[in-house]
């Protein structure tokens, strides 16, 4: 059966009806998938993050306007959202066998296709880590834009800007990230005669 393109009635309809809700579910499971490999480097945590993050629609269904941007690049902001929470709650356990027993099962095959995801995206995680050093407002809209594809004006409704504002922190990112991987000048090389000749005195 051929997915619609677009949510009928909205994710306020979507949170509402099941029917709709499997429907937007399938339409954008893909690239939010995509979206959390490329920020998190473990299957379980992909698969339960994304489950969140189509949690949260319910929840957040009545924030969605569809005159600042398209369905995806609200749901990349839950999931930005949905990112910043798991590593902040990482970083807050001590033993990992904490983060296993609140960890739902995997079958073998959901396991297997989500390291597949996880290889296919080695390239984002790569250009995130390079624009790690960046500012972090700078480097939300570059990475929504370089990385994850969106519009400029796609970026500024998943991270809550205005459009002129998304555009000159990425005008700056981009500026940021060029002197950051720049390599540094060589000193010029003294040629043979130079090297050998002495300089003169008065």
């Amino acid at each position: 059966m051929k997915i619609p393109s677009t949510s009928r009635g909205g994710p306020a309809a979507v949170a509402r009806d099941p029917a709709l809700f499997e429907e937007f579910y399938r339409r954008h499971v893909e690239a939010v998938t995509r979206f959390l490999a490329r920020r998190v480097d473990d299957p379980h945590t992909v698969a339960d993050l994304t489950a969140e993050v189509f949690l949260a629609v319910i929840d957040s269904a009545q924030t969605y306007d569809a005159a600042r941007g398209s369905e995806t690049a609200w749901l990349y902001g839950i999931a930005r959202n949905t990112v910043s929470a798991e590593h902040r709650r990482a970083a807050r356990e001590k033993s990992l066998g904490t983060r296993i027993a609140g960890r739902r099962l995997l079958e073998p095959d959901d396991i297997a296709r989500l390291e597949e995801r996880l290889v296919a995206e080695n390239e984002g995680r790569r250009a995130l880590l390079a624009m790690a050093e960046l500012p972090e407002g700078e480097r939300a809209v570059l990475e929504l834009v370089a990385v994850d594809q969106l519009t400029v004006t796609e970026a500024a409704r998943a991270l809550g800007l205005r459009p002129v504002t998304a555009r000159v922190r990425l005008h700056r990112a981009r500026k940021s990230l060029t002197a950051l991987t720049r390599e540094p000048a060589s000193p010029p090389r003294r040629s043979a005669t130079s090297a050998v000749t002495p300089r003169s005195t008065v």
